[in-house]
């Protein structure tokens, strides 16, 4: 994603955030898409495309680049078109040694020189057992590179031949089978949807099963992964309802590497809206998700945290599914996680229960998370902090006034304003609105809270930001400053002191200079 996009994200989460009180649903939508799109950019580098190098338990053979590079293209052509079976074999053989190689394969010149009709014509031969693996690893491999590789494959009629061998009684086969396509439904939705317009969907699904060897069940389901994946188009309805009922099955399965693209496949279904998240909700898997918030392994929490997290981003019905399964239970052990990462999702999943109704944020404070947010406020890394805004904001623009109260009385006021020494100006307008929220609400609590802002140096930075050339900062920060001074009839000791300092900021261990405001 490059910064257009993130920009634009961050414009239609603080859009949405503005209407927080009238249209909840969108708050949470828009909240949860900068985050998701920007989590994908890692994570789809790792699960798109896969190549294999040896299959099952075959040695390599240290002779076999060399003799290859002894044996011109032309020739290993022509030996793979050989009527000979046994020629035939060492040829096709030379070719799947030659795409499977790191250093940089001739593929280019492979498929100018015809070798994909000898492939496809190989791929038939349900007698050569030996000959139909090696074509089929080798348009693996070609399938793992650029797209317009796999377009070539795709108008040799590979497809329709690839699936035919899902039925192949050799299961070595049946994997790379599984493989080749794997890598062309990673190349879009279009290549998607052309091989689920074939029929991929019934054959994988019917390998879900506890008889199908565990590296066999990683491909089935890393299959399913690359069928989920993809968003422009996102994966029909009609073929996530067929899907579902195995991801039920795969996430009690306890391989590591199952259960992480499982749960995967499932933050990416989730990753829609409100129709299909109700799907996967009367599917019953959530009781099976939640608990996964405290496994050991942390690329599971993660993916769990996506899935689950995606979930509360529906209504505020869907969101109560997710809370009845007492999922805030275990976010005190998420938000002390010494990984930085698993804390900054944790926040992200409050930041879409704290978008909620007001007994969804009182759930929230009775686990007493709160105290947790503010240290992560106050200490937690920047990508954390930030997120820990939109939490204590939700809480201070849509909370009742015992809920604000809660707020001043767990010392949030001062690590909150100082977030406004994050450079980002959308963090800084959410906060700004929130303390505003906090200002109306506090009532007999306003000189406490004024106190507090004073205290920490917040007074200084919004007087500052009356500078700001943002229009909607600058007149947030005005407001915010006549709320105070009007409170007080203009008390001269709200006023700072040192009004032309240009840089200042707060004093805090969190931060640095970097992320100090300047006008």
């Amino acid at each position: 994603m490059d910064m257009a996009d993130t920009n634009k994200l961050d414009n239609q989460r603080l859009k949405s955030f503005k209407k927080k009180g009238r249209d909840l649903e969108t708050v949470r939508r828009q909240q949860n898409e900068i985050v998701v799109e920007l989590r994908k950019i890692k994570r789809d580098e790792h699960y798109l495309k896969r190549r294999n190098v040896l299959v099952g338990n075959e040695e390599t053979d240290p002779d076999g680049d060399i003799r290859v590079q002894n044996v011109s293209l032309e020739e290993i052509v022509k030996n793979a078109a050989n009527e000979n079976q046994e020629v035939q074999l060492g040829g096709v053989q030379a070719v799947r040694e030659l795409v499977s190689s790191d250093n940089a394969p001739p593929i280019d010149d492979l498929i100018k020189s015809g070798i994909f009709p000898i492939l496809m014509r190989c791929l038939e031969q349900d007698h050569n057992h030996q000959l139909q693996l090696e074509a089929v690893w080798a348009l693996a491999n070609i399938a793992y590179g650029p797209s317009e590789h796999t377009e070539a494959m795709i108008k040799s009629n590979a497809v329709p031949l690839l699936l035919r061998l899902l039925c192949c009684p050799h299961q070595d086969v049946c994997e790379q089978a599984f493989l080749a396509l794997g890598n062309i439904i990673a190349d879009g939705s279009k290549c998607r949807d052309y091989v689920i317009s074939l029929g991929i969907i019934k054959p994988l699904l019917s390998f879900v099963s506890a008889s199908v060897p565990v590296t066999f069940l990683r491909t089935v389901t890393w299959v399913i992964v690359n069928l989920c994946r993809q968003k422009d188009p996102p994966l029909p309805k009609a073929t996530v309802q067929e899907i579902l009922p195995a991801l039920c099955v795969l996430v009690h399965h306890n391989d590591i590497h199952i259960l992480i693209d499982t749960v995967l496949a499932l933050s990416y279904i989730t990753d829609a809206e409100d129709e299909q998240i109700q799907m996967v909700i009367d599917s019953g898997i959530v009781p099976s998700l939640v608990p996964l918030f405290s496994h050991p392994e942390v690329n599971i929490q993660t993916a769990s945290l996506r899935a689950v997290g995606n979930i509360v981003t529906g209504t505020d019905e869907q969101a109560q599914v997710v809370l009845n399964c007492g999922a805030l239970s275990h976010f005190p052990a998420l938000l002390t996680h010494p990984n930085m990462k698993i804390n900054k999702d944790a926040v992200w999943f409050l930041s879409n229960v704290t978008a909620g109704n007001q007994q969804q944020e009182q759930a929230v404070i009775n686990a007493n998370l709160v105290p947790l947010i503010v240290n992560l406020m106050e200490n937690g890394d920047y990508a954390t902090q930030k997120e820990t805004a939109w939490v204590i904001a939700n809480l201070a623009n849509c909370g009742r006034k015992d809920q604000v109260d809660y707020l001043i009385e767990q010392n949030a006021v001062a690590p909150f304003c100082k977030l406004l020494t994050l450079l980002d100006p959308q963090i800084i307008i959410v906060v700004l609105d929130g303390l505003s929220n906090i200002l109306n609400t506090a009532n007999d609590k306003t000189e406490l809270v004024a106190n507090s802002i004073e205290e920490c140096g917040g007074l200084q930075i919004i007087e500052q930001l009356q500078l700001h050339e943002n229009e909607e900062i600058y007149k947030l920060a005005y407001d915010i400053l006549d709320q105070l001074t009007s409170e007080e009839g203009e008390d001269a000791t709200l006023v700072p002191d040192n009004m032309e300092d240009p840089k200042l900021g707060f004093s805090s261990s969190t931060s640095s200079p970097e992320k100090k405001i300047q006008i």
